[in-house]
């Protein structure tokens, strides 16, 4: 019996943190790393205060459980768009799913890339590295779907997706535009069509 309740109690706090991780993802996506108290986490989440620090020490911290979430998010969504057949469909997923996002695009930004913007000018080589880490698990799954593709440089392609879809994100947001997502997107569209399989 206490064998279960102590299963019970870590699966309860496993969801507690993860619960956590999701609003600090949410609540600095849309009002930045900077502007975002730990109460504010906590408000989101539904759970005291106290609870957060259970968790999470320091805001760093939270900041880091924000990142490791998107990582899981884009995790979700790549092991998803892998059950497609092919690299072509894999991509244009993506770029749906991008599109998809065009609202809170145009309100907030690029989940990631905005973070990554923000945490660019703190102190470097803390924060900034683990955003680059996540935008970089983005290019590495691009860049195999170019390479199966057949397409000469994929490593370049995959940097010219994720530079446009991150443009994209920027102007749709400073302009607060959620066409600029869907008309961009149609061009995106357009490319990875045009790509001739080696």
């Amino acid at each position: 019996m206490t064998d279960l309740k102590e299963s019970a109690r870590v699966r309860t706090a496993g969801a507690k943190r993860q619960r956590l991780m999701r609003a600090a993802a949410e609540v600095m996506h849309r009002q930045g790393a900077e502007r975002t108290t730990i109460a504010d986490i906590a408000r989101a989440a539904e759970v005291p205060v106290g609870n957060v620090y259970y968790y999470f020490k320091t805001k760093d911290e939270l900041v880091a459980a924000a990142l490791s979430e998107h990582a899981r998010q884009l995790d979700v969504l790549t092991a998803d768009l892998d059950r497609l057949p092919a690299p072509r469909e894999r991509l244009k997923g993506l770029i749906a799913a991008w599109v998809g996002q065009r609202d809170l695009a145009a309100r907030y930004g690029c989940p990631t890339g905005t973070l990554a913007v923000e945490l660019d000018k703190g102190e470097e080589g803390g924060l900034d590295v683990e955003a680059g880490k996540v935008i970089r698990l983005l290019l590495t799954w691009a860049e195999h779907q170019f390479r199966e593709l057949g397409q000469p440089d994929p490593d370049g392609l995959a940097l010219t997706l994720v530079g446009a879809y991150q443009g994209m994100s920027l102007l749709a947001n400073a302009l607060r535009d959620p066409g600029i997502m869907e008309r961009e997107g149609a061009r995106l569209l357009a490319w990875i069509d045009s790509l001739q399989v080696a």
